[in-house]
């Protein structure tokens, strides 16, 4: 098979032909037809979010059919679509684990990090953390579901019972969760880079109340807030657009300092939470809304050999929505 390969940080994805992998005990493998990339793959890659282990295949945005058994798998069967995450495996028996915290679970391991991702032809993965999807569905719409939608809708479920919410960084998250806020008659403010008219137009086009750049002022105050945008600096922005009681939710992985500020801006029983990846609650959970919306990610269509092109992209901020990789 095929493969884009991680071989040193800071330096581009290498093409390489790997042999099929066999899948062993509760897995199943996968023949892809479309894996996202996602800004977390951009960190990593970049070495922000050092790698655990190179040479590593990135991705965690995955949909394809099931293309062989594991032993012991009864859960799955050949053929069937299915999408894969970043919440790998967990081990089931630790406190979090069985508080249902399995996002905290200290063993815990992540698609395109710890074990191989989607940027190939084929890939492994537990069959008990994988998802089935629609038949009828287009995969490569689908695959921005299995990150920025999984993980961006466990950031929503933090602030799902405001009416006011404003997304900081309009990107391949937030565009997916303004459509489910849209749905369950949220209202709504999108805030950009500075200068990015043709991202403020998307956002308004998305279902915006309003948007306008990420230093200025909302025209009211936010019931709640997401920051998407991996920018401390926009956390002590965000605090003071928040009514009191406001939630503020931080909706990356990776986020560069947070600068000093004061107190008065988390005074009035603000409160902020980040977000440490996702359940397979969440997921189920996005997985029964996206399709009712339906949640239509924007995408843009690169060939996998072009893995390092979508990067880049992510880098320049050149992107409207979400990189999808199609073998």
């Amino acid at each position: 098979m095929r493969a884009m390969v991680l071989k040193e940080v800071k330096r581009p994805l290498v093409p390489v032909e790997r042999p099929l992998p066999e899948p062993g005990a509760g897995q199943v493998r996968i023949r892809i037809e479309a894996s996202g990339v996602c800004r977390t793959d951009q960190h990593i890659a970049d070495g922000e979010l050092p790698p655990p282990r190179l040479p590593l295949v990135l991705g965690h945005q995955i949909v394809g059919r099931v293309d062989a058994l594991g032993p012991g798998v009864k859960n799955r069967r050949v053929g069937e679509r299915v999408g894969v995450g970043w919440l790998g495996w967990t081990c089931g028996q630790c406190k979090f684990c069985l508080r249902g915290e399995e996002n905290l679970c200290p063993q815990a391991r992540f698609t395109g990090y710890h074990l191989d991702g989607g940027f190939a032809e084929f890939t492994l993965a537990y069959a008990d953390y994988t998802y089935p999807l629609p038949e009828d569905g287009d995969p490569v719409r689908m695959a921005p579901w299995m990150c920025a939608g999984l993980t961006g809708f466990r950031s929503y479920r933090f602030v799902r019972e405001k009416n006011l919410l404003g997304f900081y960084g309009f990107g391949a998250a937030a565009h997916l969760l303004a459509q489910v806020a849209r749905f369950e008659g949220k209202r709504f403010f999108a805030f950009v880079r500075p200068g990015d008219e043709e991202a403020r137009a998307f956002a308004l086009r998305m279902g915006a109340e309003w948007a306008g750049y990420s230093g200025e002022a909302p025209p009211e105050p936010m019931e709640g807030a997401i920051v998407f945008a991996p920018v401390g600096a926009l956390i002590p922005e965000a605090l003071k657009h928040l009514e009191p009681g406001g939630t503020l939710v931080l909706g990356g992985i990776y986020m560069s300092p947070v600068p000093e500020m004061p107190y008065d801006l988390l005074w009035h029983e603000h409160k902020i939470r980040s977000v440490a990846n996702l359940t397979r609650e969440d997921a189920r959970g996005f997985l029964a809304v996206a399709p009712k919306v339906p949640v239509v990610p924007e995408v843009e269509v690169f060939p996998l050999e072009a893995a390092n092109d979508a990067l880049d992209a992510l880098r320049t901020g050149k992107l409207r929505g979400s990189a999808v990789l199609v073998p």
